[in-house]
């Protein structure tokens, strides 16, 4: 039995954005050598995608560490990369409350938080100590730290604040994803439509921020939609694409938050997210890396996607279940199935099972 059985009930007795501001402000006391044993480098899940070299493909998907507070520590506990936000140009509030809520039968949350944060300035400064190494609660440890980047709610122009936060946490970031994904800021998945995309994606190669460029989708999309997405990604020099954030679409859960409003993820997200991860795959056709995100919860489900075409793969959701040590086994799973198929490198399994 993990040590986060016996903290998982004291958690869900909180309400769940209760239980995460507690869980953040527990890890930020993990400034030395930390609860756990630090995870080993294993070559053969290395990986090189834009330009980066991740440890190892498991990451943490943005949502849980939105102002860069305890990216050292999560790091630490077994995750190649971690993607910190969404942070905005300006702090805001979010949506109102209740806004999160555990689908516990279904191993399953539904937010709408709405980009609560504390702001582009704060998180970059923040940031700008980890790397120094100094500060009270900073926690270093080496590995790759991407930030999520989104639009004020209330923004007159959501182009011109994707260009300020390109520019204002390039200093601070391995990578930088613009998400236009979220389905809690109205109008934001609008710029998922040709004209709109292409338009955000010629100021983002504009503003020329000198760091990889990723864009995060929505799992919701129809017709030829990725491959219209992936060309464009392509023609406008992004790095890789990130497939995909939570749905609105509601398949048949058991839990009594069914019908709230706002983003699906878990477990019920992942034949959706494999299947949007599949035509991106076949879009692409290897011409740009994609990321897989989405009900992701165990080493099978990582390896699955990987072999459907994904060159990394990120979780959040399934970290509230089964604790944070769940990169860590992920990890060593993928690192075993390398080993039992005779791959030199996690590398050669990306893509296989169209080969």
């Amino acid at each position: 039995m993990s040590l986060y059985s016996f903290f998982r009930p004291l958690a869900f007795a909180l309400d769940a954005e209760a239980a995460h501001r507690a869980t953040i402000a527990v890890l930020k006391l993990r400034t030395g050598s930390g609860f756990t044993p630090e995870p080993g480098h294993t070559p053969t899940l290395e990986s090189r995608v834009a330009g980066l070299v991740f440890a190892n493909p498991v990451g943490l998907a943005a949502g849980f560490d939105k102002d860069g507070e305890v990216a050292g520590q999560m790091l630490g506990l077994g995750f190649g990369f971690v993607e910190v936000g969404t942070v905005t140009p300006r702090p805001q509030a979010g949506n109102p409350n209740p806004r999160l809520f555990r689908l516990v039968e279904d191993q399953a949350v539904i937010n709408r938080l709405g980009f609560n944060n504390g702001g582009q300035a704060a998180a970059r400064d923040r940031l700008a100590r980890r790397e120094r190494g100094s500060g009270p609660d900073v926690a270093y440890r080496p590995g790759l730290v991407g930030v999520n980047i989104g639009a004020n709610k209330d923004s007159a122009d959501f182009v011109a604040d994707y260009v300020a936060g390109l520019k204002t946490m390039a200093p601070v970031a391995d990578y930088l994803t613009i998400n236009i994904s979220s389905p809690n800021t109205p109008g934001l998945r609008g710029l998922q439509d040709e004209g709109a995309l292409n338009a955000l994606l010629e100021a983002v190669r504009d503003a020329r921020p000198g760091k990889p460029v990723f864009l995060k989708v929505a799992p919701d999309l129809i017709g030829s939609d990725p491959e219209r997405i992936v060309r464009a990604a392509i023609d406008h020099g992004i790095a890789a694409l990130i497939i995909a954030n939570t749905t609105i679409s509601r398949p048949p859960l058991k839990s009594t938050f069914a019908d709230q409003a706002g983003g699906l993820s878990g477990r019920p997200l992942r034949g959706l997210a494999l299947a949007m991860l599949r035509q991106f795959a076949r879009a692409s056709g290897g011409e740009i890396p994609l990321i897989g995100v989405g009900g992701i919860g165990s080493a099978d489900d990582a390896w699955e996607r990987i072999c459907a075409g994904a060159n990394l793969v990120q979780l959040y959701t399934a970290m509230v279940y089964d604790g944070p040590r769940i990169a860590w086994r992920i990890a060593q799973g993928l690192a075993e199935r390398v080993k039992r198929q005779g791959f030199a490198n996690i590398c050669e399994a990306v893509g296989s099972e169209r080969g």
